[in-house]
Formats: structure tokens, sequence, C-alpha cells
């Protein structure tokens, strides 16, 4: 088996044909607005649409430290999917069944909203909703598909079995003994989403500033590093991986790196022999999470957890590159594909994303403040983003909606454990899941720590 490619990284692959960066705003800040936005990334840019698109008279101010998409919004793997990463159980338990059907109801219209507006808007991104199809390779990962698919069936979720021969007519994937496929999920550029939504904001008037690092936000006031102020009727944070960098937020999210490769383009002739003519996503029944899709220009990017969490939260350009997961990343898609043999690898990048400290995302708004945030997305935020920018918008003007309605909102997660303590739980955990892979490859039998893993992860 041959894998080769890049072992230091690279800049994301999705950047290499992002759209011209507007002119740097060198005008001074505005004194005051209605809303300030901290973070140019998905949830800031989703919630400043809603927003103008109900009231466009609205002085909205967009703050980014880096540029729009600098975070996970531009490096993604480009998923907008109805999945959550908190078990539909769990949120029956907490907020009763009638709201968890709510939820789930709420993320299946958000992959079709991000498709309507990127249609509407000529946002670009290529979606394309083929859905999601994760295929089990041993019989361990049979097992744990068939009990998903009898669970989505219990909640309506839309969620297939596939046979063996059903799963390679969508991804010719040998030894593949079965497959989930969930309809509700689509495949996108993240780069070209975001850049389109910056764009898109501007010509609604918003102001975006990019290159700015804000040191505190909230009840009333942004104050940058360099001492500027500027004060806000409303003030949003949406600054997922980065929030522990925020005063009060220390232990909020803990920014855990999820790391990508991407092939050469493969030729018409390798693909019709793959498969995944209908532009589904796909990744398998592991414990530890991988994921990926059939670019627009005909790679497969692919992607995946291991890498490590660092002291104290940290997130520094350097984290974004982890030879032994690149490799790992490689060796896992040719064990799924072994017909991609001496392909070669181009692109090798990472970035990180929040998880709060029960695995459940969350929209809040404080009314005495005016303060709002969303975020701990768990690596589902392409359409939670948009759900949350809607939910925001809503939260901002004061509006009872349905979507104000939604047990999201409001959650409160607890906090993350001090360090050491928070570093040795969140790298045991993603020890635990690479051992549990392991365990099965070599048993053949679920894995004792898959209940383990399960509870730690709200499933």
């Amino acid at each position: 088996m041959s894998v080769t490619g890049p072992s230091a990284g690279t800049g994301p692959l999705w950047w290499d044909d992002a759209a011209p960066r507007p002119p740097a705003d060198t005008s001074p800040l505005p004194l005051s607005v209605d809303v300030a936005v901290v973070g140019g990334g998905y949830t800031g840019l989703w919630t400043a649409y809603y927003l103008l698109r109900t009231r466009p008279d609205l002085t909205v101010l967009v703050l980014e430290a880096e540029h729009v998409g600098f975070g996970a919004s531009g490096r993604n793997g480009g998923w907008v999917s109805a999945l959550w990463p908190v078990s539909p159980d769990v949120l029956a338990r907490r907020y009763g069944r009638a709201a968890a059907s709510a939820q789930l109801a709420a993320l299946r219209d958000t992959v079709d909203e991000v498709g309507r507006v990127d249609e509407a808007e000529g946002l670009g991104s290529g979606f394309t909703k083929g859905g999601a199809l994760v295929v089990a390779r041993s019989a361990a990962q049979v097992v744990r598909a068939r009990a998903e698919a009898e669970h989505a069936a219990s909640w309506r979720m839309g969620t297939t079995w596939l046979t063996s021969e059903a799963a390679r007519e969508r991804l010719d994937a040998p030894g593949v003994l079965g497959a989930t496929y969930t309809p509700d999920c689509a495949r996108i550029h993240p780069r070209r989403l975001v850049d389109g939504l910056g764009a898109l904001v501007r010509r609604m008037g918003a102001r975006v500033v990019e290159g700015v690092r804000v040191a505190r936000a909230g009840d009333g006031v942004v104050v940058l590093r360099d001492g500027r102020r500027v004060s806000a009727a409303s003030v949003v944070l949406g600054t997922e991986g980065w929030t522990p960098s925020f005063p009060g937020h220390e232990r909020s999210v803990v920014p855990v790196y999820s790391l990508m490769v991407a092939t050469e383009p493969l030729s018409d002739e390798v693909w019709a022999g793959l498969g995944l003519a209908g532009r589904e996503v796909f990744a398998d029944h592991g414990h530890l999470v991988v994921y990926g899709q059939r670019t627009d220009d005909g790679r497969i990017a692919f992607g995946g957890r291991g890498a490590p969490y660092h002291w104290g939260s940290t997130v520094r350009p350097e984290f974004d590159h982890e030879g032994q997961v690149f490799a790992a990343l490689r060796a896992h898609l040719l064990g799924v594909l072994p017909q991609l043999d001496g392909v070669g690898f181009t692109h090798a990048w990472g970035g990180a994303l929040g998880i709060a400290r029960d695995w459940h995302p969350s929209v809040r708004w404080d009314a005495s403040t005016r303060t709002g945030w969303a975020g701990g997305y768990v690596g589902d935020g392409v359409a939670a983003t948009n759900l949350a920018g809607r939910t925001l918008a809503d939260l901002v003007l004061g509006r009872s909606s349905p979507l104000t309605a939604l047990p999201w909102v409001g959650h409160r997660s607890p906090r993350w454990e001090p360090e050491p303590l928070r570093w040795l739980g969140v790298n045991a955990g993603l020890r635990a899941a690479h051992l549990a892979d392991l365990e099965e490859a070599r048993t053949g039998r679920p894995a004792r720590l898959g209940a383990l893993l399960s509870r730690l992860t709200a499933h």
C-alpha cells in the first residue's frame, strides 16, 4: 500500500481558489452600533444576514481577528448535516420528547434552508444534497450501525440500513458489510460559502472589519486589544474554538483539533469505479470520527479527529499540523478505498472546533446585558450555525418564535474542569476512541470501551 503526501501540512484545500479579499477597511470604527458581532465565521455572518434581512435599517458591525472564514468555517469537511452530537434520548430526558423532536426537525429544515439561501443569494458553495453514507467495515460496526438505524426509525429521522450490495452501489468500498444512509445531508465548498456570506452581508449594509482583535465583548461594549471601544445595543459572540480566550469563557468549551487531507484530482474513470455519483458524503462507523466528500474538482477530501488537545485550551497555527495524524488519515482512507493505492495526496491541514462539557451545542441570550452566544457544535456546525443565526436574530429583535423555543436555546453546559484534569480527560477520551477501534479490529466484537465513550459523548 502506497501512502504519500505532505507531512508538514499545507494551507486548507478550500483556500486555493478563495475569493479575492476586499481591500482592508482602514476607516475609523463607529463609536456605536445597533449590533456588534464578534467572529467572521458562519455563526456571526448568518446572524448578520438574518438580522439585516428582517431589519435592513440596523447598523451591524462584524469584527474578525484574521479574515472571514479563517476558523472552522473555512477549513471544515463541508458536511451540511442534520446530525446532532447529543442523542435525542438525552434531549428527551432533559426537555421532553416533543422538544427533542422539534430540535431534530429544525435541523432537517436547516439543511434545506442553507441550500435555499445559497441558490437565492448566489453564494456559490456548490451545495448538493446527496445524503450521508456511513459504512460498516467490521462485525462490531455492523452491530452499531444496525442499532443506529433502528433507533433513528423510532425518532423518524430518516436513517436507513443498507446491505453490502446497496452500500457498494453508492461507494464501492471493498469489504464493506453494509452502511447507514441519511438523506438529510449535503456537501459544500466551505470557504466559498463563508466568502459568499461575507460579501452578501456587506452588500446588505453590514460593516465587516478584518484583522482586529477583541479583548472583551458584552454588556453593551466591545473593547479591542488596542484599547478602542465600540458601544453596541446588542453584542453577539460567534467565536467557537476561540471562545476560551475571552474573559469569563475560559472553561465554556474546549478547542479540539480536526485534521484533513486531500487527494489529487481523480480521473472520470476512477470515479466511475468509486461511486459517490450523487455527491454523497461518507464516513465509517468507527469510534474515532472520520468524514469525507467528493470535491467539485474531483478530489477526495478526508478528515478526522486524533490530534491532541493542548494545555490551557490554547489555539495556535502550529497545532493545525500533526504529521502522524495526517499519515493515519491517509492510511485510513486507503483502508476504506484500497483502489486509491498510488494516488497522490496534495493537501494536509487542520483547525479547531468547540466542544462543551456535555457535548451539547447551545444558543444563549442574556436579556439584561443584551449579549448572545452560540457554539459548541462538536464539528456539526455547518448547518447548526445557520439555525443559530436565525435564532439569535429573533432573540436580538425580541421576537418569540418556534426557533427561540427549541431546547438548545438557553441550555447551560457544565464548565470544563481546570487543568490538569481538562488536559488529561480530553486526551484520554481521544486515546480511548483509538483503542476501541483497535480492540474491535482485533476481536471482531463491540469494544468494552464503547459504552464508556457513549457516556462521555452524551450518547
